[in-house]
């Protein structure tokens, strides 16, 4: 099926089916979903080669991944969020070329990119506070969004992130209106921007009650499972040790919760748990009742918007910077609870 059989199947013009399957913004969200639904339907397949050539564009998007030992996006959050974008590219015709390459190369791996062409935007993943990326992204005109954002980049730039540390914020309050006051954080790599904002919020949290930070109660590292065994068994054997824990991730609080039992407390009533959780495909929070309280937010849907908004930048390149800030949900499961009595202050 052609592009015009498929538009007059649908009784609307050729431009604003072609209009509809790019993700413009003009076109109505109704309009969108009708397209696409009988291209789906009448299995369409736009001819990406004779379109590369109409428009001059390479019908592809990079994500250039820095392979480092302890490097955050090389994990299993990263391929819901590429299921996300995968879906967005696909309605619209575009592929997908991932890089994964040295962190010394990855410079340069833009800049090649750029010039051959390869890709008509890219998506930046797990940025820094003042990440260099985004200079030289624009310096060498290549169309891109952050997923996630850069604090102390003072250039506007397009972004979509979640609100990490209001989630983080209200997370902690959470649990100071339960009673606890010895609240310890697993944190992921705060080299890392979201895990600052995360620390940020929970700080502000305790601030505003008169709490006092301690830093022994922190702690801050790649997100694995390992890492959350090993910090709930090392914070649990303290003098005074926290009666609850904030988490960074599923996957780390799936560790804490093996170091939970091996203490023989139980979660939920001697010790209570939020985690953030990413709401993924693959790892579910329970069934009916969720098993940790969490701030919860889809990394799928956030690959998907982020496409999406990539997608129309890339269609009209002359708008101002884009910026979308999502919301965590705070999801209450099985894993909170009162904090017992005569813990320490």
């Amino acid at each position: 099926m052609t592009l015009k059989e498929l538009a007059r199947h649908l009784g609307l013009s050729p431009t604003t089916v072609s209009r509809a399957l790019n993700g413009y913004p003009e076109v109505k969200e109704t309009t969108r979903r009708r397209v696409a639904e009988a291209a789906r339907a009448l299995n369409y397949r736009p001819n990406t080669r004779a379109k590369s050539l109409a428009t001059g564009q390479a019908m592809a998007i990079g994500h250039v991944i820095p392979l480092s030992s302890r490097h955050e996006m090389v994990n299993p959050i990263f391929a819901d969020f590429i299921a996300g974008a995968g879906e967005a590219y696909a309605r619209a015709g575009f592929d997908m070329v991932l890089s994964v390459v040295s962190d010394a190369d990855e410079a340069q791996t833009y800049r090649d990119l750029k010039a051959r062409g390869s890709v008509d935007g890219v998506i930046v993943h797990g940025p820094r506070a003042g990440d260099p990326r985004i200079d030289l992204l624009d310096e060498i005109g290549m169309p891109f969004l952050v997923h996630g954002r850069s604090t102390g980049t003072n250039r506007p730039y397009c972004w979509l992130d979640v609100n990490n540390r209001r989630a983080f914020q209200r997370a902690t309050a959470f649990l100071l209106d339960l009673g606890h006051r010895r609240i310890g954080l697993l944190n992921g790599l705060e080299v890392m921007d979201f895990a600052l904002r995360r620390r940020d919020g929970y700080e502000r949290a305790l601030a505003e009650r008169g709490v006092p930070r301690d830093p022994a109660l922190i702690r801050s590292d790649e997100m694995t499972e390992a890492y959350g065994y090993r910090s709930g068994r090392d914070l649990l054997a303290l003098p005074a040790p926290p009666t609850a824990f904030l988490v960074s991730s599923m996957i780390a609080a799936i560790g804490l919760r093996r170091a939970i039992e091996e203490a023989g407390l139980r979660l939920g009533r001697d010790i209570s748990v939020i985690t953030h959780d990413d709401d993924l495909s693959y790892l579910r929070n329970g069934d009916d009742v969720p098993l940790f309280t969490a701030t919860r937010s889809s990394v799928r849907d956030a690959g998907r918007q982020a496409a999406e908004m990539l997608l129309a930048i890339i269609a009209q390149p002359e708008t101002a910077p884009r910026e979308r800030l999502l919301e965590a949900e705070l999801t209450v499961g099985q894993s909170t609870g009162p904090a017992p009595k005569g813990q320490p202050s």
